[in-house]
């Protein structure tokens, strides 16, 4: 035990304060006595207390105790687990008894496995959530210095092969040792394999088409061999050539020619016989080849677009055909490959949800076009409500209030089984909600979810306003149980025909085989014969398919197969706008132009007859070029973010847009709709370079002749369809810098945007190469970890030797206990103690007397009192002493300018004890006391038949130096 002080100089100031007491102690004449003495050293009390505390004052007791905390990398560069984890347990058996132990795990990030605590569990295992793709040594160690306070023999064992590639350990070091932890370090080894990677791949960043460019590609390996090179120009194989790698460095060139235009992403692939580790056989690059657009035409029926490829062949537009929805990419960065997409006639069932997210972010963010054209499976009857695409479109599927339509009895049969929970339970909620928002509030809707048993979750009601009560009951359907179909749909049946509506539809969605074998002909032929329709959804490749597809043609519905969970909202969405059949207006008109703009010389000759489209309804903002005599709109456009988009109602087949195919302008006019959508620029003015370190990407952005926006962002997107935004820094005009943090390695879209939004200049990729806990490394990792526990005062340690992390001696250290706070109460304290001793004129030599009186035992007079008789005579003589001492008259009567008191003979037999005369006198006021107190004086007054006793007066010169002093003080008092 002992004190320090933090500033010990500030204690020189106790060499003032003495001087300045002394001086108030000999200079201030308003207290004298006792009062005096008390105040200055109250005074000087509160005044050293200060001082002490702004001197830092802090106690400590000296520690003998141990703090370590195990750090172990669980990065995918180390070892199989288990090894630390032996070590950590055979080190931690030779602790003492007060030392303490925690564990910290790190890859990207770091994660608490255990705070300090006096022994490690019996069972010691890692289990904290971790990225292993990355190694980032700093926030581990910085984790770790978090439960270390550094008062005792604190330290860190870093358990890790040093190969960071996030942070540096070094600088989280730096730290470390100026709070005074060391850092021990134990290196593990690095897993040991043949080893073979594709370490980078370079394009040039701009082409032509057709010319011809070299690929260049660098091969690291660990051993010599022979091996295949192979190169993917998107997803389609280029070539592939026998190569021979030799340990260490490898480069390769070799050509290719630019053949289409637009963002392509080109993938080296190297393939080696003993590699044990594929993850870093492949490297990306991008390239942009000018040329003319392109567009994607989607098909929703193989060979249905002709008259699409017609009119852009006639437009000199290049295009690409996809039959199959199916066919469309899962990777955002082949979508910038294309100028504008075409969807022909194609339901949203067939696209998926994630797809249709894509879509949506490359025309929002990378101005590429897209429009859709109608037929019986687009728009509403595509099952479009609530999706991507509908935000995408200038018009939404909602027709509310624009027509009659029939009344629909629509029950929706959910499959809630064990096998259907996770996201094939949260796709078939969506379904079911989006499904009650298209309807309408004199619809009937019910939902029935069964496993071995059913339970109605929503009993057939009609929706009035109870949309939002309906949703709330759908939300609350669990996954449990086993499946069996039969059941279910007899009481749907059965429920059906209580209903009142036109049209009756049921729709079944179940992922697995019914338990039971009942026979389904007599329920399926009641269905017929009430005019009861029943849709199918088979959800997985392990349901029963056979059987579903049987119950939708006896009950004159449809199938559908849904290998994608996602596409399960939109199928309820169309079969929900199906039933109604209200979205179709089937009758011819001529279209009439309504808000044409620069599109007006299209039409200036009048346009054909349209035999049918699909309704819809035109957003707020959108520009309805031609509608229809309902009104609807038949031609709509407007802007989405950086792209443009068109809407056309009607087919592009020609079952109702017969004399608009047939049209001499139709390729001239089908040709501008889809230019329109092109990006808005044709050339880039920015050169964009990237520099990837660890998880971290560098932007450098420089404008075409060094102008360039005040504000400029880059937005980043990539397969996880999470755009990123990144303000970039003006750091001199027209250059800009930025930089973003990315977890997953995969390639990128990158899209430059001014203030508002708006794309400045074509897309471009960027790749973020796998992870580099998968690069074949060159440098000492070994004398890294040795620069850092050399920098914080650690030691190397052995695997061999564990004991040898508690085998030292602790480090005495001091544990200190901050008295400031103490300090500052008791000069509080002690400060309203002197201004009472100051302020407050009271007996104090009769209050500490009788306190003092209390705290000891007093003994009985024999008489049986407490005092004797002539107790309260001496009280009186003991004031009148005060009083005369205070007016600096000795012993004496106070002088005669000061209230006299009144006076009486006292017989000695009345007192009960001898005592002078004037020792009976008193006071005339006790307020009298002091120079503030002093009144006029007064002539004592005899008491009534008797003659007043004659006062003695004190000499002349005492009365006088008496009055002088009252006089001094009364100055004093006014100054």
């Amino acid at each position: 035990m002992g004190v320090q002080f933090n500033h010990p100089w500030l204690l020189l100031l106790l060499i003032p304060l003495a001087a300045v007491m002394f001086y108030a102690y000999r200079s201030d004449f308003r207290l004298s006595g006792a009062r005096k003495k008390a105040a200055v050293i109250l005074r000087s009390a509160v005044l050293l207390l200060l001082i002490l505390a702004i001197s830092g004052l802090q106690s400590y007791t000296v520690l003998q105790q141990k703090k370590v905390v195990y750090l172990v990398d669980r990065s995918a560069s180390m070892p199989e687990s288990g090894q630390a984890e032996a070590w950590m347990m055979k080190s931690a058996v030779s602790k003492k008894e007060d030392d303490t132990i925690g564990v910290v795990s790190s890859s990207l990030q770091a994660a608490y496995e255990q705070k300090l605590l006096p022994r490690l569990p019996e069972s010691l295992k890692l289990n904290a959530a971790q990225n292993p793709d990355f190694t980032n040594l700093e926030s581990g160690l910085m984790l770790a210095g978090n439960l270390l306070d550094g008062r005792s023999d604190s330290r860190i064992v870093l358990i890790s092969d040093g190969k960071e590639n996030v942070g540096s350990m070094l600088a989280a070091g730096r730290m470390l040792k100026d709070q005074g932890i060391a850092v021990d370090v134990l290196q593990s080894p690095s897993r040991q394999v043949k080893d073979v990677s594709v370490e980078e791949v370079s394009v040039p960043q701009k082409l032509y088409q057709a010319e011809s460019f070299s690929i260049e590609v660098l091969v690291q390996s660990t051993y010599k061999g022979r091996g295949e090179l192979r190169l993917y120009e998107d997803s389609r194989e280029i070539g592939r050539e026998t190569v021979d790698i030799a340990a260490g460095e490898n480069r390769y060139a070799v050509k290719a020619l630019a053949k289409t235009t637009g963002l392509h992403r080109y993938r080296a692939e190297i393939f080696m016989e003993g590699d044990q580790q594929s993850a870093n056989n492949a490297g990306y690059a991008f390239t942009r080849v000018d040329g003319p657009p392109k567009v994607l035409i989607v098909e929703g029926k193989k060979g249905t677009s002709a008259n699409i490829t017609s009119a852009l062949s006639s437009g000199l537009v290049q295009y690409e055909v996809m039959p199959n929805p199916a066919l469309l990419p899962n990777e955002m960065a082949k979508y910038a490959a294309y100028d504008s997409i075409v969807f022909n006639n194609v339901s949203a069932d067939q696209v998926g949800e994630r797809k249709m997210e894509m879509i949506e972010q490359a025309v929002k963010s990378y101005g590429i076009g897209f429009m859709m054209a109608g037929g019986e499976d687009s728009y509403g009857m595509g099952g479009y409500f609530k999706t991507p695409i509908e935000r995408v479109l200038p018009v939404s599927m909602e027709l509310e209030g624009k027509r009659q339509i029939p009344s629909l009895g629509l029950i929706l049969v959910i499959d809630r089984s064990g096998s259907m929970s996770g996201d094939k339970m949260e796709m078939a909620k969506e379904a079911a909600i989006r499904t009650v928002q298209m309807l309408r509030s004199r619809d009937t809707v019910g939902v029935l979810a069964f496993d071995s048993s059913n339970w109605w979750v929503v009993p057939p009601m009609k929706l009035d306003n109870k949309k939002e009560e309906v949703i709330d009951q759908i939300q609350s359907i669990q996954s449990e149980g086993g499946t069996d179909i039969y059941p279910a749909a007899a009481s749907a049946v059965e429920e059906m025909l209580k209903v009142q509506a036109q049209r009756k539809h049921i729709i079944l969605m179940t992922d697995g085989q019914s338990a039971g074998n009942d026979a389904y002909g007599s329920l399926l032929a009641q269905m017929v014969d009430e005019k009861i329709t029943m849709s199918t959804v088979a959800v997985g490749s392990d349901s029963d398919v056979n059987l579903l597809q049987s119950l939708a043609d006896g009950a004159k519905g449809r199938f559908y197969m849904a290998e994608d969970e996602t596409t399960i909202p939109a199928i309820f969405s169309r079969e929900a706008a199906m039933i109604s059949k209200s979205y179709i207006v089937d009758k011819p008109f001529v279209p009439a132009l309504q808000d044409a703009g620069d599109w007006g010389k299209l039409f200036e000759n009048g346009v054909p007859q349209i035999y049918g489209y699909v309704a819809t309804t035109a957003k707020p903002a959108a520009q309805t070029v031609l509608s229809s005599p309902e009104p609807d709109p038949l031609l709509v456009r407007w802007q989405y973010g950086s792209g443009r988009t068109v809407a056309w109602t009607s087919d592009l087949m020609g079952k109702w847009s017969k004399d608009w195919v047939s049209w001499q302008a139709f390729s001239n006019v089908l040709t501008q709709m889809v230019k329109w959508t092109f990006p808005q620029f044709t050339a880039s003015p920015y050169e964009v370079k990237t520099q990837v370190e660890g998880n971290k990407v560098r932007f450098e952005v420089n404008a075409a002749g060094g102008n360039g926006p005040e504000q400029l962002q880059a937005v980043i997107t990539g397969d996880q369809l999470q755009p990123s935004t990144v303000d970039l820094v003006q750091e001199s005009p027209g250059s800009y810098s930025g930089e973003i943090t990315v977890e997953q390695p995969g390639s990128f879209l990158m899209s430059l945007q001014d203030s508002n939004g708006k794309s400045v200049a074509m897309p471009s990729g960027l790749i973020v190469p796998y992870s580099p806990e998968y690069r074949i490394e060159s440098g000492d990792a070994k004398q890294e970890l040795g620069r850092l526990a050399e920098m914080t005062g650690g030691r190397v340690l052995s695997w061999d030797k564990p004991e040898q992390l508690f085998a030292a001696a602790p480090r005495p250290s001091r544990q200190l206990h901050d008295l400031s706070y103490a300090l500052l109460i008791a000069a509080l304290i002690l400060w309203v103690a002197d201004i009472a001793v100051r302020r407050l004129a009271l007996p104090w030599g009769l209050i500490g007397a009788r306190l003092a009186a209390l705290l000891r035992r007093r003994p009985q007079h024999p008489a049986g009192g407490t005092e004797p008789a002539d107790a309260g005579l001496g009280r009186l003589a003991a004031r009148k002493q005060r009083a005369a001492a205070f007016y600096g008259g000795g012993s004496a009567a106070p002088p005669q300018a000061t209230a006299q008191p009144q006076a009486r003979a006292v017989a000695p037999e009345e007192a009960g004890a001898k005592r002078p005369a004037s020792g009976a006198s008193r006071p005339a006021a006790a307020g009298a006391e002091g120079p503030r107190g002093t009144q006029a004086a007064r002539q004592p007054v005899a008491a009534p038949g008797k003659k007043a006793a004659a006062e003695p007066k004190p000499p002349q010169e005492e009365r006088s130096a008496s009055m002088d002093r009252l006089l001094a003080a009364r100055k004093r008092n006014t100054r």
